[in-house]
């Protein structure tokens, strides 16, 4: 069997095709959705560039694209637990009731931002939807 980080740290490898297509542009024609340790469950935030981060998956992003001007809607999936060793440990597991349950009630909010910046761009997303989902 395969472990599952194995595939997640090798995500750059998905854009092979759209990297072949012409006129692709990441810095706007690409939105990565990606877990964030680092904002709390049931908050979300839009960047339209940026570093990894140690995000692994990100990292390899870069590494395929050999850039970091693309957008990224970053999820919160809260702290890691004190003591914790892996990080993949905790954000392969399973989400709890409750915290399905928070991340459910953020999918409407993000489905609007995402369409917002399909048709905006990721400048107005941002303006319009870091401040809300600050909220």
């Amino acid at each position: 069997m395969v472990c599952p980080t194995t595939y997640m740290n090798r995500s750059g490898a998905a854009l092979a095709p759209l990297l072949a297509l012409p006129g692709f542009d990441p810095a706007h024609d690409l939105l990565i959705l990606v877990d964030e340790v680092a904002l709390p469950l049931g908050r979300y935030r839009l960047r339209g560039a940026g570093t990894a981060g140690g995000h692994n998956g990100l990292k390899s992003i870069e590494g395929a694209l050999r850039r970091q001007d693309y957008a990224r809607l970053r999820i919160g999936v809260g702290p890691v637990p004190p003591g914790l060793e892996d990080l993949a440990d905790y954000v392969l597991a399973a989400f709890s009731r409750e915290e399905r349950e928070t991340l459910e009630a953020l999918l409407p909010g993000m489905a609007e931002a995402v369409e917002c910046w399909v048709e905006e761009g990721i400048e107005r997303a941002m303006n319009r939807f870091n401040r809300a989902a600050e909220k």
